[in-house]
């Protein structure tokens, strides 16, 4: 989004991933090594005791969300991925949605209606059946489309493979500059060290070290991980 802006246009299908999560020690697993190829922030003592049983909840969740619009839809999705991923929140109940609903800035009360509607249980099911018709051998998928037709890659590809999708699809890279540090963390939120480095293109120890500045000025707070950090601004 930061680098072709408007041209490109994201729409979201819930591919449910889990209808019931398996053996935790295989997930444990899983996150560790995805960890370590992304660098992103994670702590999986989530799946030490009182753990999610489902994905399901929170896939129907970010569709009531979206009758709020998309970006609701889209802070609720990052603010439940932060909630599994990094604190170990249990959200597969509709009192924890709810709540996380409420922390992402949505209308509680319009939410709770939404997440009980069978409109909304019959969305998420056409987005399984999407996700099915994929024949993909694992989630996420992003699909390019254009009028020329579509191109797919997979959501562990390099972002260059994005990249190349995108733009056979007819993407034109912004011709704005990337956003400073502050910048980002005032247009997206909670960001890890790894994003901020893609997102403001400061490789190496610039991001973490511009991220930590900001913090010794009371304009940027750490939210530590297990594994690592996020970064989101200062409240005042």
């Amino acid at each position: 989004m930061v680098e072709f802006g408007e041209d490109v246009e994201i729409t979201y299908v819930m591919g449910g991933l889990a209808r019931e999560f398996g053996d935790p020690s295989r997930l444990v697993m899983s996150w560790l090594e995805d960890a370590a190829r992304s660098r992103m922030p994670v702590d999986p003592r989530i799946w030490a005791g009182h753990s999610p049983r489902s994905s399901y909840p929170a896939c129907i969740a970010v569709r009531a969300a979206a009758d709020q619009g998309r970006a609701a839809a889209e802070r609720l999705l990052r603010s439940l991925r932060e909630g599994f991923m990094c604190h170990r929140r249990k959200l597969d109940g509709p009192d924890a949605l709810v709540e996380e609903a409420r922390g992402a800035g949505l209308d509680p009360a319009r939410f709770r209606i939404d997440l009980e509607s069978n409109a909304i249980l019959e969305a998420f099911g056409a987005d399984l059946e999407e996700t099915r018709a994929l024949d993909a051998p694992g989630l996420p998928v992003l699909r390019f489309v254009s009028g020329d037709g579509e191109c797919r890659v997979g959501g562990d590809d390099p972002y260059e493979a994005w990249r190349e999708a995108a733009l056979a699809a007819g993407a034109e890279p912004s011709s704005d500059p990337p956003p400073d540090v502050a910048g980002a963390l005032g247009r997206f939120g909670r960001m890890a060290t790894a994003e901020l480095e893609a997102v403001c293109d400061l490789p190496g120890p610039r991001a973490g070290a511009e991220a930590w500045r900001l913090a010794s000025e009371w304009r940027v707070t750490r939210v530590p991980v297990l594994f690592g950090e996020l970064w989101e601004a200062a409240h005042r």
